[in-house]
């Protein structure tokens, strides 16, 4: 019974959470914000997993990746410049 009751209240803190989380997105709409966290508690563990997943890439302000060649490659020996 101790196992259960381990995995009900761990279900219920990740699905809160993600409400939480939910319903603090400034960049959703009341429609938008009413499904995803009618989603997370229809499908529990997976949308809950999904739609935080989501939401934290959205989020990542990481620019993605440098200029495609590189630049200039001073290691071939030919002077680019103007003097």
């Amino acid at each position: 019974m101790e196992i259960w009751t381990f995995i009900f209240l761990s279900w219920v803190v990740l699905n809160l959470s993600v409400s939480i989380l939910i319903v603090r997105r400034a960049d959703l709409d009341s429609f938008q914000k009413a499904a995803q966290i009618a989603i997370v508690w229809i499908i529990p563990v997976i949308a809950a997993i999904g739609l935080w997943l989501f939401h934290r890439s959205n989020d990542d302000s990481n620019p993605g990746g440098g200029p495609i060649g590189g630049g200039p490659n001073d290691s071939i020996a030919v002077h680019v410049g103007g003097d």
